[in-house]
């Protein structure tokens, strides 16, 4: 059992060099015969004490703190940051004096301070390459780090991406309707100072399509039709999607005459082979009013559409206040307004 009283530092050097490591066995095995230790136990003990504290990384540049203590009878050597990183060296028959421990410690101070300008320049130029090295391999960690986190930042990206994206048309899918119009409908609602507008459409007989000309012609109509959708609205404003197999829609931040001359635009370019309906709410739509409903009345204008004749949009205005009849063709609006 180790003596109960307090260890006394008798040397202390930081190792960062090999004959620093060198320098400091000779000095522990010094205090060991100063202090009547037995010096070939002791050799023995230093062998072992060596590889530990090159294994801890002295003589290498890096500055490992090692301290020779005295407790008591016991003599041994502790290094680094960690407590238990301890290694004893011998058991002395008594506890020396003070006066003798004292003139040790004065004795082994004076020697190492005597150092050989040489030495000092070598201990230095190691330390140096060591930080250089550290900080070499941080960086480069740091690095690698910072590749990684932006290639998980690209992939997620992509990954969201391509959850809200079509695969075969490249527009927004129906997750993005749901929460992009959600979004731009809770936004206008609540500014209460610009129009939105929704535009729903369909491709007309394109199951008759598909079933005379197969699906290869299909799918490239489908593809043509999201071409057309992406040449008329503004990038990086509007929205479109492809909501369903032969169902499309737009979301518009633009009031119903502006909506119905994208329309006219789609059914041009579409040689007027698609049925469109359009709603929009713009500051005096009644709070009351949900993103349910605006779908809703899109979806009836759609339907008119449809049930006159295709080939055309219709405008639903009823979602404003005394609209009365609140269904028009985008071309009456268009010639009365020319009118």
């Amino acid at each position: 059992m180790r003596d109960s009283v307090e260890p006394a530092e008798l040397l202390k050097q930081n190792l960062a060099i090999e004959p620093d490591l060198q320098n400091f066995i000779g000095f522990v095995l010094e205090s060991v015969t100063r202090l009547g230790g037995n010096p070939f136990a002791a050799s023995i003990a230093a062998l072992n004490l060596l590889q530990k504290l090159r294994g801890a990384g002295a003589g290498t540049g890096y500055p490992l703190s090692a301290s020779l203590l005295l407790q008591g009878r016991q003599l041994g050597v502790q290094w680094g940051e960690d407590p238990k990183s301890h290694a004893p060296l011998a058991t002395l028959a008594q506890p020396p004096q003070a006066e003798i421990i004292e003139q040790l410690r004065q004795h082994l101070l004076n020697s190492t301070e005597s150092a050989d300008p040489a030495l000092l320049f070598q201990r230095n130029a190691e330390m140096t390459r060591h930080f250089n090295e550290t900080r070499a391999r941080t960086e480069k960690e740091l690095e690698t780090l910072q590749q990684s986190l932006a290639k998980r930042q690209s992939e997620l990206h992509e990954s969201l991406r391509q959850a809200e994206t079509d695969p075969l048309t490249g527009l927004l899918n129906r997750r993005a309707f749901d929460e992009k119009l959600g979004q731009a409908f809770r936004h206008i609602m609540r500014q209460k100072v610009s129009p939105l507008s929704l535009i729903m459409l369909d491709l007309d007989h394109f199951k008759d399509i598909n079933d005379h000309f197969g699906h290869q012609f299909g799918d490239a109509y489908l593809s043509k039709m999201a071409h057309t959708l992406t040449h008329v609205i503004r990038e990086d404003v509007d929205f479109a999607f492809r909501i369903g197999g032969d169902e499309f829609a737009m979301v518009l931040f633009a009031d119903y005459p502006q909506a119905c001359n994208k329309a006219t635009q789609v059914l041009r370019l579409m040689e007027t082979k698609v049925s469109i309906g359009i709603s929009t709410i713009n500051p005096s739509t009644p709070d009351s009013f949900t993103v349910e409903e605006f779908i809703l009345h899109a979806d009836n204008a759609l339907y008119e559409a449809k049930n006159s004749g295709r080939g055309r949009a219709v405008v639903d205005l009823c979602s404003t206040p005394d609209s009365g009849e609140c269904q028009f063709p985008c071309m009456k609006l268009a010639n009365s307004n020319h009118g």
